[in-house]
This record gives C-alpha cells, structure tokens and sequence, in this order.
C-alpha cells in the first residue's frame, strides 16, 4: 500500500464525501452524516445538527477540486486550507490507533476537522508525486471520483456498481457486435 493507515482513511473519507453528492445524493440527513462519521472512524465533537450538516456538505465542492486537480494547484488549495483551519501537526494516539498526525483540536468543527485532515493526507500524496491516485470515474455517465490505491494501478471506476455497469454494457457491445458467425 503506497500510503500510511490514516492517509488512506482520509483520502477515502474524502472521496466518499465528494462522491456523496453524485446522484443520488446520498449525504442529506443528519443520520447519514451520523453514519459517514462512524464508518470513517473520525473522532472528536459533533453538533448532530443541520448546521453540521450543510457545513459538511458545502466541503464537497472544494475537495472534488483538490483531488481533482494537478499536483502544483493542489499545493496551493492544501496551504489555503491549512493556514485557514489555523493547523498545527500534532502526533496522537488514539482508540487502538498508533501514532498519528492531527492538526486540529478535537474541539473544531467537523467540517474543519474532514478539510484539514483532507489537506493533510494530500500532503503525503503530493510529497510522494502520486497525484495519478486520484482521478475520475471511467463510467461517461458518472462524475465520481476514483482513489486508486491498488499495486497495479488498475482501478478504473468510484464504485463497483459503475464498473459492473460497464462491464454488462461492453458483454451486450460484443455479444451485438458480431462476434457470432455460424
């Protein structure tokens, strides 16, 4: 695996909340939200309100753009992001984890909390020049975002019903195309 555990965890949070708002839009409660936070283990204050919510939300935008955009650009959204949140690395350990960075209090909020652990884990991915980890669903239909953390590289789709989709979609191509001659 080409990055350390919580680098991982917060480039995949990170895209699971950009691809929440592809359609359907799968981040419009507060109990999605409840259930994001939990599946991505994050830890430290929540309001579990619609404030929280649509702050969480308005996140989405910005973050496609950074892991979406070239390496150089993406230098400049992670040092507006971190001088913004006011961050400051610290190493910690926490719930069964070993040492780790965070750089914003336990207190911030959790949209600050999502955008500075974002553009911390981006900068491992710039350092590393593996921008190539990020790109877009192969899928035409699909704007998602792909984190390709494969050994291989191959990964091609945000999900697996886009890349079941097209492989159903390239069977039909091939069984219509001819490929029959009786």
């Amino acid at each position: 695996m080409p990055f350390d555990h919580d680098t991982e965890s917060s480039l995949l949070a990170a895209v699971a909340l950009v691809n929440s708002a592809e359609e359907p839009d799968t981040l419009t409660s507060v109990a999605a939200l409840d259930a994001f936070y939990a599946e991505h283990a994050y830890t430290g204050s929540r309001t579990h309100d619609q404030a929280e919510l649509d702050e969480v939300r308005a996140l989405r935008a910005p973050l496609r753009t950074l892991l979406t955009s070239t390496r150089d650009d993406a230098v400049a959204i992670v040092n507006r992001m971190l001088s913004e949140a006011g961050a400051v690395p610290q190493l910690v350990r926490h719930d069964g984890e070993d040492w780790h960075l965070h750089a914003t209090e336990r207190t911030a909020s959790f949209a600050t909390r999502i955008a500075v652990e974002t553009a911390m884990a981006m900068v491992d991915v710039i350092r590393a020049d593996e921008m190539s980890r990020l790109d877009l669903c192969a899928d035409e239909t699909c704007g998602g975002v792909v984190l390709d953390l494969s050994r291989n590289r191959s990964r091609r789709f945000c999900s697996t019903a886009c890349g079941n989709r097209n492989a159903v979609a390239a069977y039909r191509a091939r069984q219509t195309g001819g490929g029959h001659q009786n």
